[in-house]
């Protein structure tokens, strides 16, 4: 295995697989519903990457040096089959960490259990509320917090630990909802992330003045609890570690709006249909399923793959603090849905 480096001397560590396009929730900071309704045409299945051009390209990355594969969306588990999918990858030569990103929609007892037989390692949820009312109104599908809740209990039943849960914090939305969701998952072992709400793409009308900060969060947390922070795990984290002084377990916070970590970013993103971007805020990805749907061999892939990593300049949001930490019109510049690539 190779070490191979960007321009900012970043190794390539983390390959974040998106499967779909496609998602059962419509989640106002995401997918909202006036830009994907009923008319919204998702991508034809003949475009995605199949199983074999997942692993292939997984493969090769790994050669260059990705040890971790998440595999997002979209919604995952819309992808068919994705134990047999997940079997495969699990047997990659030096991919020792696959995570799953979902909403737990269809998250039950014997997916959870599946998945983690076939390889799956960890697996992050997201929850935006413990209110049902507010939570359904979020993933403006109906679907109740309570059931978002049985699928954490099935991934820590199934052994897919540590179980994160992701919570997107919008001023005016769900900025109550911190205190509560503390309360709810301390002393259970499953870690509670707090995200700061991110300009990503252009659809979520996205503007600094709903961004809840995680300065503002840690405060809010402290109102009730006395927390520490921690020291990173691993480098390239994308969380803050905090830890309950009373032992309570651990909560983090992800702040790429307020505090950049472009710094220590090792992620480069696949769209489901081949496309890769080597930024979560990026314009335009690079294609990989071109080439190898003409007939690339796999060193002339891991050549295009390697070049593209080499070539990384990427830093977009150390760029919007420098330059655009007043922006308020929700312009999206052109960046590529977090839909399209994962979060």
């Amino acid at each position: 295995m190779s070490t191979l480096t960007d321009t900012r001397n970043r190794p390539l560590r983390d390959l974040r697989i998106s499967l779909t396009d496609r998602c059962n929730f419509r989640c106002t900071y995401c997918m909202p519903r006036e830009l994907f309704g009923a008319e919204h045409l998702f991508l034809p299945k003949r475009e995605l990457l199949d199983f074999d051009e997942i692993e292939r390209i997984a493969r090769i990355a790994a050669r260059l040096g990705v040890t971790k594969l998440r595999l997002t969306g979209g919604e995952p588990l819309l992808r068919r089959d994705l134990d047999v999918l997940v079997a495969r990858l699990a047997a990659i030569d030096d991919i020792h960490d696959i995570c799953l990103t979902t909403n737990g929609s269809l998250l039950t007892a014997k997916r959870a259990l599946q998945l983690k037989t076939a390889g799956v390692n960890r697996v992050t949820l997201s929850l935006d509320a413990l209110d049902d009312e507010r939570f359904k109104a979020i993933n403006d599908v109906g679907f109740s917090a309570s059931k978002v809740r049985e699928a954490v209990d099935n991934a820590v039943a199934a052994g897919l630990a540590p179980v994160k849960i992701n919570c997107v914090i919008q001023r005016g939305v769900n900025a109550d909802q911190i205190l509560p969701m503390a309360a709810a998952f301390r002393h259970t072992g499953v870690v509670l992330r707090f995200i700061e709400y991110m300009d990503v793409g252009a659809s979520n009308g996205w503007r600094m003045d709903d961004v809840v900060t995680a300065r503002e969060i840690v405060d809010t947390l402290r109102t009730r609890y006395a927390i520490t922070r921690a020291p990173a795990a691993q480098p390239g984290e994308t969380a803050n570690r905090w830890h309950y002084d009373d032992g309570a377990g651990e909560i983090g916070i992800i702040a790429s709006v307020s505090q950049p970590f472009c710094g220590g970013c090792t992620r480069a993103r696949l769209s489901a249909i081949g496309e890769l971007y080597t930024c979560l805020f990026g314009v335009h990805g690079r294609d990989l399923r071109g080439p190898m749907r003409s007939g690339a061999n796999d060193a002339e892939i891991a050549a295009l793959l390697a070049g593209i990593w080499r070539a990384r300049e990427d830093r977009y949001s150390e760029q919007r603090g420098e330059q655009t930490a007043g922006r308020r019109d929700g312009d999206g510049d052109g960046r590529v849905e977090m839909s399209y690539i994962g979060g």
